[in-house]
């Protein structure tokens, strides 16, 4: 199974520890980053595209750290496809997995130490979803709020459409806008020779 992981500084000396007990237990760790400890670095560079690959299938299952795992889960849920969750106990490892489908587990560097965190992540990885008509059923009204294409393609034609139709409304919305002595003004300009003779 190839697992994706990635961290900020408040996880990093975590995730390395997690990525020699990931090799030490025949999975195949994939790094996202950070490579190095830098105390100003930003959790969504490492996460964001860790929660990518797990969306595209780039990776099984994803292990996203901060320093307490609540920045990572944020960020990682807004990756449509993902569905990621801050853990601190052996139940709800399991059971993320089993009836919500889980792809990203989420965890602070700075909450739980190595032996206590890779007990969770080695129950996170063996869990299966159950499949359940119930639980398909609900993550189904979970996935009807994610965009409804990730691919979205817009041609030339329509984006100048699009670009035409706005400085039409931009151009209309300044007439709307000039004052009445403006309107008065254009109106005595724009008389006809019947009504000026």
């Amino acid at each position: 199974m190839r697992v994706g992981i990635a961290a900020d500084h408040g996880g990093f000396t975590l995730k390395e520890q997690l990525i020699e007990l990931l090799r030490g237990a025949g999975f195949d760790p994939v790094d996202f980053g950070a490579y190095r400890l830098d105390p100003a670095d930003d959790y969504p560079d490492f996460i964001i595209p860790l929660a990518r690959a797990v969306a595209a299938e780039q990776v099984d299952r994803g292990v996203a750290l901060c320093g307490s795992g609540v920045g990572a889960s944020v960020a990682a849920n807004k990756v449509p496809g993902v569905r990621a969750a801050l853990i601190h106990d052996v139940f709800s490892a399991r059971q993320g997995v089993e009836d919500d489908d889980m792809n990203v587990f989420c965890l602070g560097g700075k909450a739980l130490a190595a032996t206590p965190a890779w007990e969770l992540i080695e129950t996170f990885l063996a869990a299966r979803f159950s499949g359940a008509p119930r639980h398909c059923r609900r993550l189904a009204k979970v996935h009807a709020l994610e965009p409804v294409s990730l691919t979205l393609q817009v041609s030339f034609d329509t984006l100048g459409s699009v670009q035409r139709d706005a400085s039409n409304l931009l151009d209309r919305g300044n007439q709307l806008s000039a004052s009445p002595q403006q309107h008065r003004l254009a109106s005595a300009t724009n008389t006809s020779p019947e009504e000026n003779p």
